[in-house]
């Protein structure tokens, strides 16, 4: 492994955890992405507002990020755009047909013992890996 990182990824992992914990404890509400997007633009006006500041913290956090440090994350994409946009479409439509996405199942679902949580981990992660080992000597990497 190339670009292990146990610190920051062990501190990013309690970071989104911890903010799961205090959104369900404070809203009620599970911290999965899609679910969380698709109401702010979806949902009645009165669910909209704390969905949307979500929505904007996620886009603000790397801007926050560069502010403080002064550098931008290394991040490097090596598959081109149409196979980016691609695969966005396909990761939209398998969270609508799985009823949620592998942030609301990972770490909402599996955190409460979701049995319908497990099985879709098992089955996105199954698939993903898949989806690795049968493409990469396809598209290159």
């Amino acid at each position: 492994m190339e670009n292990f990182t146990p610190v920051s990824a062990s501190v990013g992992g309690a970071l989104i955890g911890l903010s799961a914990v205090i959104l369900m404890l404070t809203n009620g509400r599970i911290a999965g992405i899609s679910g969380v997007f698709s109401g702010a633009v979806f949902a009645e006006p009165g669910d909209k507002a704390w969905r949307a500041l979500f929505v904007l913290g996620l886009i603000a956090a790397p801007l926050v990020y560069l502010a403080v440090t002064g550098t931008r994350p290394d991040f490097q994409l090596s598959a081109g755009w149409p196979l980016i946009i691609a695969g966005g479409l396909l990761v939209g439509f398998g969270t609508r047909l799985g009823s949620g996405c592998t942030s609301g199942h990972g770490v909402c679902g599996l955190s409460r013992l979701s049995p319908r949580s497990m099985v879709s981990v098992a089955l996105f992660m199954g698939a993903g890996m898949a989806t690795v080992a049968l493409l990469k000597p396809l598209v290159g990497g």
